[in-house]
């Protein structure tokens, strides 16, 4: 039976990573609490609105209601990357050679690694960012569709069109793909090699948690009973085919999911702060958290495979060893 190390916080945790080998937990307070020899505690932001794990440089980047942009390593150093006055950044997005996108109002902004900065102005407000893994290309979720840009050249963005609000964005792993979510409670997909479209919709809920699985050929999400994972490894992604439905659960819904690093497993957490693993070949179930309080909100998975770092929104947070 796997063991659960909580550490039992106040307030909502946007984000439960690993930096190096120690578990990190930033909450909206913009207080970041760390498992390391000890609960130890470092402030960032002055109020925390976004936060992501950066996987190239192990870093948490965070923004929040200070206008400021904050990248904390391991240990607990931060440092500060970008300010954008008294505007509260909404979004954050970490891309390739260092590069950083954040969001504000209708504006995004680039930082490079060398501390230059761009800036793109948008007709609505940006919803959501993500950088391709191919490239220097960072997508915004915007209403109505999506624009894909170009920060290191001059060339005209993409424009994704597709009727209503879309306030997240990920790119598939292999760059061929990408996903928005909406307010509605839909996925879309565009394939960006002839801007097919995909329809990914029959959720009962808003989709607020996705993840790419290990290969890129499946992408988990939540917003139903279930953890809905489509496939991807065709060359028309999930058109045509029924997605796997993986931990269901008649009494509560998924509200977070996490791929496993490795193999086709998935960390689910739901709203009453259930933890479960669940493989996508045979949908066997392992138990890793009784229910607690609050939604689960984040997980990932450490460099070893063998813990998570999970938060929820009451900030009932810790760490679960599957290896015990």
């Amino acid at each position: 039976m796997p063991t659960v190390a909580p550490l039992d916080l106040e307030g909502h945790c946007l984000a439960a990573v690993f930096l190096g080998d120690v578990p990190h937990f930033a909450l909206a307070d913009g207080t970041i609490h760390r498992l390391d020899h000890g609960h130890k505690t470092v402030q960032a932001n002055d109020g925390l609105l976004a936060a992501l794990h950066d996987g190239a440089n192990d870093r948490l980047i965070t923004g929040g209601e200070d206008g400021k942009i904050f990248a904390v390593t391991a240990g607990g150093n931060t440092a500060e990357l970008a300010t954008a006055g008294k505007k509260w950044i909404t979004s954050v997005a970490a891309g390739p050679q260092g590069a950083v996108a954040y969001a504000s109002g209708k504006m995004a902004y680039v930082r490079f690694a060398d501390g230059k900065t761009r800036e793109f102005s948008h007709p609505r407000s940006v919803e959501g960012l993500a950088f391709s893994p191919k490239g220097m290309r960072f997508g915004v979720a915007r209403y109505n569709g999506a624009t894909l840009h170009f920060p290191a050249a001059d060339g005209k963005p993409v424009e994704l069109e597709w009727a209503g609000a879309h306030t997240g964005i990920t790119f598939s792993p292999d760059g061929g793909f990408v996903v928005t979510t909406m307010q509605e409670n839909a996925l879309h997909g565009w394939k960006l090699a002839d801007g097919k479209h995909m329809r990914m919709s029959g959720y009962p809920g808003k989709v607020k948690s996705l993840s790419w699985s290990a290969k890129g050929k499946w992408l988990a999400s939540s917003g139903a009973s279930a953890a809905i994972v489509w496939p991807f490894s065709g060359k028309d992604g999930p058109m045509g085919k029924a997605p796997l439905e993986l931990g269901t659960r008649g009494n509560a819904m998924v509200t977070s999911v996490a791929c496993h690093p490795s193999q086709d497993v998935v960390a689910i957490g739901y709203d009453d702060g259930m933890v479960m693993a669940v493989r996508f070949a045979d949908a066997r179930e392992v138990l890793l958290r009784r229910p607690g309080k609050g939604a689960i909100t984040s997980m990932m998975w450490d460099k070893e495979e063998r813990r998570v770092a999970f938060g929820s929104a009451a900030g009932d947070c810790g760490v679960i060893d599957i290896s015990a």
